[in-house]
Order: C-alpha cells, then sequence, then structure tokens
C-alpha cells in the first residue's frame, strides 16, 4: 500500500492529486483505515487512471488518422481538379516528416478551394459554348429535334482543360462564321422570294412556310432554319417564281402588244390609256428590270385580258368609221404633197369590201396604214422639189401681178397705196428675172430625182418634167410674141406718122387709152395683203401677157374626189388664140396696112 500510495504521490506530485493522496492518507489515518482497504482503494484510483490516460490516447490517435486521411484526401482532390483543369504548378507538396498534420491541411485547403472555384468557372464557360454549339447545330440540323446536352457535358466534365476550352471555342467559331454564311445566304433569298411574290402578287407568308416555318417568323427569340434542305429549298422556289415571271412577262408582253394595236386603231382616249401606264413598262424594260409591286399579278392579267376582249369587240363596230378616217389622212398626206393616193383603198372600193365581207377590215387598215406610211415617205422625198415648185408659183404669181400693174395708166399716181404698189413691182422685176434659172434648176433636180428612183415625177398626175419643158417653151414664145408685138407697135407708129404727113389728121387718143386700160383682175393702187390673182387662160396679144402653163394651172379641182383629168399637150392652147387676138387689134384702125 504505501509503494502504491508513493507511486500514486510520485505521479501527482506537485499537482492536484499529491495534495487530495496527502489528505486522503490523513483520513484514513484518523479512521483506522486497515492497510488492506489502503490497497485496495489506491489500486482501484491506478486502473481509473490507466483507462482514463488509454482513452485520451485512442482519442489522440484517431484524431492523427483523420487529419491524415483528410489530407490526403484533399491532396487527392486536388491532384484531381489539378489534371482536370490542366493545372501542373498550382500547389507544392511538403515533406511529412517535417510539417505537422495541421499545418499541411491548412495548406492544402485554399489550394482546394481556389481549384474548385475554378472548376466551377470552368464548367460555367464550357457549359456556354456547347450551348451555342448545339444552338447552331440545331439551326443547322436538317429536322429541328434539340437535344439535351446535359449528357454530353456530364462525359466531358472530366476534361476541363484550357486544351479543350480552345477546341471547343474554335469549334463555335467555325460554326458561327457558317452560320454567318447561310444567314446571310437565307435573307437573300428570303428578300429576293419576297421581291418577286410582291411582282407576282402571290402571298409571300405561305410561299416560305412551304420551305420552312422558321423563315416567316418575325420575334426575336425566334431561330431561322438554315439547313442545307432550307437553302435548297429557297432556291427551288425562286426558280419556280421566276419561271413564272417570265410565263407572265411573255403573255402581258402579247396582252399589252395587242392592247396598244387596239388602242391606235379606235384611238382611245388619254383616261382609258392612263390606267394601264404602269403595265406599259413590261413593253421596255427587260425582265430584271421590271420590280413594281402587282405589275404582274394575276388581277392585273385578268384586267388587261378583260380590256382587250372588250376593246376588239368595240373594234368590229368601228372599224368601218376608222378606216373612213385613215383613208382621208391618207388623202391629205397625198393632197399636201400633190400626189395621187391608191385607186385601190378608194372610198367606194373600201366600203363596198367591207359591207360584202370581202375582205377583213384589219386587214384593209394594215394596207391603208402601209400606204400612208409609203405616202409620208415619198412626200420626206419631194420635199426639195415641192418647195422650188411653190417658189416658181409664186414667182409666176407676181410676175402676172407685175404685168397688170404695167397696164394701168394710174400706177404712178399719187393714190392710196402707190408707193406700197411701187416697191412690189421692183421686187417682182427683180423676181422675174430669176425665173428661167429657177426653172431649169428644178428641172435638173426632177430629173435627178428621177433617175435614183426609176420612176417619172408627177404633180397631181401628170409628169413634172413636161410642165416645165412646156412652160419654158410657152415662155419662149411669150418672148418671141413680145418681140413681134414690139416690131408691130414701131411700125404702127411709122405707118402713123406717114399718114399724118399725107392726111394731117391722128387717131382718137380716147380709143387709145380705151384699148390700154383692159386688165385682168389688176387693182390699181389696192391692197397688197398676199392679193394673188390667177394668171388668165388666155390674154390678149395688147397686153403682151398669153398665159403661161404652171402646175396651178392643173391644180384647180379637187383631183381626190373626181377630177382624173391628166396634164397633157393639149391644155396648152396659146399659139392660135394669140395669133387672132393680135389679127384683132392690128385690124382695129380702119385705115392701117396688112402686115403681108
Amino acid at each position: 500500500m504505501v509503494g502504491v500510495g508513493a507511486g500514486l504521490g510520485l505521479g501527482m506530485e506537485g499537482g492536484s492529486c499529491g495534495a487530495l493522496l496527502k489528505e486522503l492518507q490523513q483520513i484514513w489515518a484518523e479512521v483506522g483505515e486497515s492497510e488492506g482497504e489502503k490497497n485496495k482503494v489506491l489500486l482501484d484510483i491506478e486502473r481509473e487512471c490507466l483507462e482514463v490516460y488509454r482513452k485520451k490516447v485512442d482519442d489522440a490517435n484517431r484524431t492523427r488518422v483523420q487529419l491524415h486521411q483528410s489530407v490526403a484526401a484533399k491532396e487527392s482532390e486536388v491532384a484531381s481538379l489539378m489534371a482536370t483543369l490542366g493545372e501542373h504548378k498550382l500547389y507544392m507538396k511538403k515533406d511529412k516528416g517535417v510539417v505537422p498534420l495541421k499545418e499541411q491541411l491548412a495548406a492544402v485547403i485554399p489550394v482546394l478551394e481556389n481549384l474548385r472555384c475554378k472548376k466551377e468557372e470552368r464548367i460555367k464557360q464550357f457549359s456556354d459554348i456547347r450551348s451555342q454549339i448545339e444552338k447552331i447545330r440545331y439551326e443547322l440540323s436538317e429536322y429541328n429535334d434539340q437535344g439535351d446536352n446535359t449528357s454530353s457535358l456530364a462525359a466531358d466534365e472530366h476534361d476541363l482543360s484550357t486544351r479543350k476550352l480552345n477546341s471547343y471555342q474554335a469549334q463555335l467559331r467555325t460554326l458561327q462564321k457558317d452560320k454567318s454564311e447561310r444567314l446571310r445566304k437565307v435573307l437573300e433569298y428570303i428578300n429576293e422570294v419576297h421581291s418577286l411574290c410582291g411582282i407576282l402578287g402571290i402571298d409571300f407568308g405561305s410561299t416560305v412556310n412551304e420551305v420552312h416555318p422558321s423563315l416567316h417568323q418575325n420575334g426575336v427569340e425566334q431561330s431561322r432554319n438554315i439547313s442545307n434542305s432550307t437553302l435548297e429549298g429557297l432556291a427551288t422556289t425562286i426558280s419556280k417564281l421566276k419561271a413564272e415571271r417570265k410565263s407572265r412577262i411573255h403573255k402581258m408582253r402579247e396582252t399589252m402588244e395587242s392592247l396598244c394595236q387596239l388602242w391606235k386603231l379606235i384611238d382611245s382616249p388619254e383616261e382609258e390609256k392612263r390606267q394601264f401606264s404602269k403595265v406599259m413598262s413590261i413593253l421596255i424594260l427587260p425582265e430584271e428590270g421590271i420590280t413594281s409591286p402587282g405589275v404582274l399579278s394575276q388581277e392585273i392579267i385578268e384586267k388587261t385580258d378583260a380590256e382587250v376582249e372588250r376593246l376588239t369587240k368595240l373594234k368590229t363596230s368601228r372599224l368601218k368609221e376608222i378606216v373612213m378616217k385613215r383613208r382621208r389622212e391618207l388623202e391629205e398626206i397625198c393632197q399636201n404633197a400633190h400626189i395621187e393616193p391608191d385607186v385601190s383603198t378608194a372610198p367606194e372600193q373600201t366600203d363596198a369590201l367591207i359591207d360584202s365581207g370581202l375582205m377583213d377590215p384589219s386587214e384593209l387598215l394594215a394596207n391603208i396604214e402601209s400606204q400612208i406610211l409609203k405616202a409620208k415617205e415619198e412626200s420626206l422625198s419631194r420635199k426639195d422639189i415641192m418647195d422650188r415648185i411653190n417658189k416658181w408659183i409664186a414667182a409666176c404669181d407676181e410676175e402676172a401681178w407685175l404685168e397688170e400693174y404695167n397696164q394701168d395708166p394710174k400706177r404712178y399716181s399719187a393714190g392710196r397705196g402707190a408707193h406700197i404698189n411701187l416697191k412690189r413691182a421692183e421686187k417682182a422685176r427683180i423676181l422675174v428675172t430669176k425665173i428661167p434659172s429657177m426653172v431649169d434648176n428644178l428641172i435638173n433636180r426632177t430629173f435627178t430625182w428621177e433617175n435614183a428612183r426609176n420612176k417619172p415625177f408627177l404633180y397631181d398626175g401628170g409628169r413634172l418634167i413636161s410642165v416645165l419643158e412646156e412652160y419654158r417653151l410657152s415662155r419662149q414664145q411669150k418672148e418671141e410674141e413680145k418681140r413681134r408685138y414690139r416690131d408691130q407697135k414701131k411700125l404702127e407708129s411709122i405707118l402713123l406718122a406717114e399718114k399724118e404727113a399725107i392726111f394731117g389728121s391722128k387717131p382718137s387718143p380716147k380709143r387709145m387709152s380705151s384699148l390700154n386700160r383692159k386688165t385682168n383682175g389688176y387693182r390699181p393702187n389696192g391692197n397688197t395683203n398676199g392679193l394673188k390673182t390667177s394668171t388668165p387662160r388666155r390674154s390678149s396679144l395688147g397686153s403682151g401677157t398669153p398665159e403661161l402653163l404652171t402646175p396651178r394651172s392643173y391644180s384647180g379641182h379637187n383631183r381626190y374626189f373626181g377630177d382624173l383629168r391628166r396634164l397633157s399637150t393639149s391644155h396648152l392652147n396659146f399659139g392660135d388664140d394669140s395669133l387672132s387676138t393680135f389679127t384683132s387689134i392690128s385690124g382695129s384702125e380702119p385705115e392701117s396696112p396688112s402686115l403681108g
């Protein structure tokens, strides 16, 4: 007992246990406990103390094991995360024999937390990229079946390295580029389909819905399908629309050409034509240039066809009137150009042909149109010669006026308008001197025209060369007669002088002045505002102006509506009458000698 107590006392010396043991021994001494009881109690105390120590050692051992396991687990997790994230220089292990376990644990926890945060961030990056990739693949897919990408992401969680992330990013960029190109092409196709549908008057929504419903969705969250089948479907739709446009353009051009012909035939008012002004562009624009909305719609086509049908019915009732109108136009052109119109389309014949039904009025109208075209071409080719003819006729009129003016004994009087007549006479004398050169020039130009066209130049049905030659001959005869008349006047003067010398008398001045006062339409001192007197058919030799034939001599009647007279030399009958007139004048004096 003393040994056990000493052992306990040594074990607890200097502490509270030693003081308690001493206090327990004092108590036992006072009580008088036996040594056996004391030893028993001390043994119990020693056993209990051992059990307490054992428990403490076991607890400490378990704590050490747990620390070892925790450090090992965390280091293992760190290693796994580093492998997953592709990090190799983030954490360096320390020597376990030197560094306590708690320090090792304290060192690995921040590294582990950092790696976990990086993993979460990397998983989010992968998820975003994968979702974008799957979305683009969904848009590019032939069928819009977007599957769940959770399994693919779970499968990729073991590799969250930067290399893998860069691979996904490169894949995403490739898909985005492909999507951008396809989207641009789809938008081009959609715009073209929209334009074609607008031109053809076809519903755009139903047209693109046949290709894919997503093409007509306008929502921001909606994505268009841009797969190969969609592109092929849009291309096929565009080809069909272009073929339909080409077919309608061909049909509309034929219809509009018929409509324009009908407008021209029946002389439709501008109000009726104006409602088809937009459609008229089809006739002049190329196929790609026709872009007006609805210009090729079925409604416009039906409207144009209905107008053609209406005008066709109207044409039948108005065609006879149109034929007569175009014939009058032809006659007016021919009359202005002094050419003969074609008698095959004369009003009497056309009326008979239309009434009998032997000829289609459209063919007859086309024939007249052809004749109008030829008449206009003929008139244009004759313009230079016709202008010279008009100048020649005007000069002849001035010559006739001058001759009448010269016969007026009062032409130099101071009456009203005398100075105007004097100026006109002076100009007329200058113009008359140019007539021979005008005629020669006109003959030469007419010959040139005839040689170039291998046909005669006709003026109101007669050959112009013949008229000019006859005029030139008649002018020469006129000059010869004037010369003979002057010689005769001289002879008469000589005879009168001899008679006066023999008989001593004079002829009556009154009678001589009455002979000289005879004129053919001249108005002394009258107005000169464009007055043109026609050259008389025959003039007395006393006036010195026998008739000169000009084209105006043959155009006094309307030759297009009945007078089919032709120019011939039978009209030039000035010789005998002139001589008989001359004889009557020379024999007017009772005692004048004959000419022998």
